[in-house]
């Protein structure tokens, strides 16, 4: 099982790099990333990846150094040289390297680090089990940035409750989870919060959503309140690297699984879309 990384050209494990103290991550988290799953040298919907992360660079002001083409291509080879069969792939651009200072540095070069990891799957036909945490992270929700304490402290809050993921709410409405998106089916309708600055615009979600709609599930788009999750018929956590899972509890209490043979229908699509892409029968 191979472990890859790539910081500025240089190729190794993630043992092997050097990573400069004066990297702008390192004091200020002062960056962007995205990550998704690939299969036999294929990374998932790269090119949608890859202009997330533009997105969110120039949402911060980061100069990223290449074109998308070649952050493609540097990519591509990185993830060329695994032979696992699934892997995990990370990517970062940090503003660069350059004395600590809150203003940011004149003329510095952007960083960028690549990790391939070995991915394993969850099993999908197995509930999740959710805890709940305030959302009081600040407004740039929708910017994929390394400012992630409040993420980690609500993914520890889940492990130390035994929970695989911990939703975020502002007040009594739900945002989405620490590092998911965070949707419900309720009389046969999804809804699942719109993409503005509150939560990431999730693509495991915007492909959720064109599952629905191809399946004919109507798609409402607006907020839902915990009492809805609560009432939900099925509650669903999607991201980039796990895809579609259902929950079956919710901060102790159970939740979901009235509709079994829809969410079962809505994974089949999702999982197959993924199939279909990597050129593989199945998962």
């Amino acid at each position: 099982m191979e472990r890859i990384a790539y910081y500025n050209g240089k190729i190794g494990t993630p043992e092997d790099m050097m990573i400069p103290m004066n990297d702008r991550v390192c004091y200020f988290g002062d960056g962007v990333y995205d990550a998704t799953a690939a299969c036999g040298g294929t990374i998932y919907l790269l090119d949608e990846h890859i202009d997330r992360l533009y997105n969110s660079a120039g949402l911060v002001n980061i100069d990223i150094p290449y074109t998308k083409q070649e952050m493609k291509d540097i990519l591509n080879d990185v993830v060329s040289r695994s032979t696992n069969k699934y892997d995990f792939v990370y990517w970062q651009v940090t503003r660069g390297t350059a004395p600590r200072n809150h203003a940011f540095p004149v003329g510095v070069k952007a960083n960028l680090w690549i990790t391939v990891t070995p991915k394993v799957f969850r099993d999908f036909s197995k509930p999740m089990k959710l805890t709940e945490m305030e959302d009081r992270r600040y407004l740039y929700c929708n910017i994929k940035t390394l400012n992630l304490l409040p993420s980690v402290l609500a993914a520890q809050k889940a492990e130390a409750e035994g929970c695989d993921e911990s939703v975020f709410h502002r007040g009594e409405v739900v945002t989405e989870c620490a590092h998911s998106n965070c949707s419900i089916l309720k009389n046969g309708v999804l809804k699942t919060h719109p993409n503005d600055h509150y939560i990431l615009p999730g693509i495991a979600k915007n492909h959720l959503i064109k599952a629905c709609k191809k399946l004919n599930i109507p798609v409402d788009e607006t907020p839902f309140t915990l009492d809805e999750l609560r009432d939900a018929d099925e509650v669903i956590v999607t991201s980039s690297s796990n895809f579609c899972s259902f929950a079956d509890t919710f901060a102790g209490q159970p939740v979901g699984r009235k509709a079994p043979e829809l969410i079962a229908k809505i994974q089949k699509e999702v999982i197959q879309e993924f199939c279909d892409y990597m050129g593989i029968q199945e998962l």
